[in-house]
């Protein structure tokens, strides 16, 4: 039906404009997305197309973890709810597939550089929002610079642009001095950028980041490493939270809602800790299948009314891991984490020092960020993370 030369520019055209609007706009890399999965669908040559994602035990883990989703219906009381998670879901299933068939290694370039480029955007109006050259813009205010998505999926995307930055910075040989340079500026101003904004998640993925990249480039020296690292967090972390007023109100509101988290119930952190605690009780009473995909605020409503009555119900417990387990039970819980298990497996053992390096860390960072809220969830997060697993974790001698 169509040339495969022809129609494989055309996968990676599109892949370039993805990657540029992932952190942009919802509306125009979904557009991007479904014209992706049509082209895909369309094309013929589908015992290959199959071959290639059946073969592949990260892309299975992510199949079987959206088909829970679908079985976990079967015991749900709220059908609507639950159809809308596996709605949710849906880029486990068939984006991530797709796109782990379709990426190209001699593209990978293109697609992060397109993709910083697009951070780099956001950046610029993030500075001019904050400095009031120019007024508030869409979700951008000047106390919180975030202009297309909010602050809790944006500082995640940017810290794990300023990795990509350092890891190319660092891990590139014969890099010209003005490469360097811009490198160490976007560096510079990207950290900056992280905390004048308000993702506490984001942040701490910051300092993860910091000593990921450290002990990375000092793979051979982990004495030298683990130093750098105890000495350049605290450090950093000592000048942001003394330059930064929104970093420094609200990690003193953090460690002051988890102190006296009986009086701070309604604050963003004591919402959490109330979900989490709340979300146990759900567990022990459905530990190994769960609740059903639909029905978490049905049973948390139950327990919440019990509980901490004078709490609002919530649809969602802001940890993906309770969320999951809540749903699905340990099986799910233990299909979820298979899927990192794959990517961990797979970079640990490249050896490409990209797939290695950016690999594993992209796992690592949302591992951590999980705990705090359910970003294979959202849009931005999720897609993002979709996006660079499909060619991060991917062996190009088998495809």
């Amino acid at each position: 039906m169509f040339s495969s030369q022809i129609l494989g520019k055309t996968y990676q055209y599109l892949l370039i404009i993805l990657a540029f609007l992932i952190p942009l706009t919802v509306f125009g890399a979904n557009l991007i997305i479904v014209t992706i999965v049509i082209l895909w669908l369309i094309s013929g040559d589908y015992k290959n197309k199959f071959n290639k994602i059946t073969t592949n035990k990260l892309m299975l883990a992510s199949i079987a973890f959206y088909f829970l989703h679908i079985i976990g219906l079967i015991w749900t009381e709220d059908i609507e709810w639950g159809l809308h998670i596996a709605h949710k879901m849906w880029y486990f299933l068939l984006l991530f597939p797709i796109l782990h068939t379709i990426v190209e290694k001699k593209y990978i370039n293109y697609y992060i550089f397109s993709f910083l480029l697009a951070i780099s955007l956001t950046e610029i109006i993030s500075y001019l929002t904050w400095f009031e050259v120019i007024p508030s813009f869409y979700k951008a205010t000047v106390y919180n610079p975030t202009p297309f998505m909010s602050h809790i999926s944006y500082n995640p995307i940017l810290a794990f642009s300023i990795y990509l930055v350092c890891n190319k910075l660092l891990m590139t040989n014969n890099l010209s001095i003005f490469s360097k340079f811009l490198y160490s500026f976007f560096v510079m101003t990207m950290s900056v950028n992280m905390f004048i904004t308000g993702g506490r998640a984001g942040q701490v993925m910051f300092f993860v980041i910091i000593a990921v990249i450290i002990f990375q480039y000092f793979h051979n020296q982990k004495i030298k490493a683990l130093i750098l690292t105890f000495i350049s967090v605290p450090v950093i972390f000592f000048i942001a939270f003394n330059t930064s007023t929104i970093f420094h109100d609200r990690v003193e509101a953090a460690i002051d809602n988890v102190i006296h988290y009986s009086v701070n119930k309604s604050t963003s952190v004591g919402q959490r800790i109330t979900y989490t605690l709340n979300s146990f009780e759900i567990i022990k009473q459905y530990p190994i299948a769960g609740v059903g995909t639909g029905d978490f605020p049905l049973e948390y409503k139950k327990i919440k009314n019990i509980r901490t009555p004078e709490m609002e119900n919530s649809t969602n417990p802001h940890n993906m891991y309770v969320l999951i387990t809540v749903q699905l039970g340990l099986l799910g819980l233990l299909s979820f984490l298979s899927i990192f298990y794959y990517q961990l497996k797979f970079s640990i053992q490249s050896s490409d020092q990209l797939s290695r390096n950016v690999g594993t860390t992209l796992s690592i960072l949302f591992l951590i960020i999980m705990f705090s809220d359910s970003y294979l969830l959202g849009h931005f997060t999720t897609l993002m993370f979709v996006f660079f697993s499909s060619f991060l974790h991917k062996d190009y001698e088998k495809s």
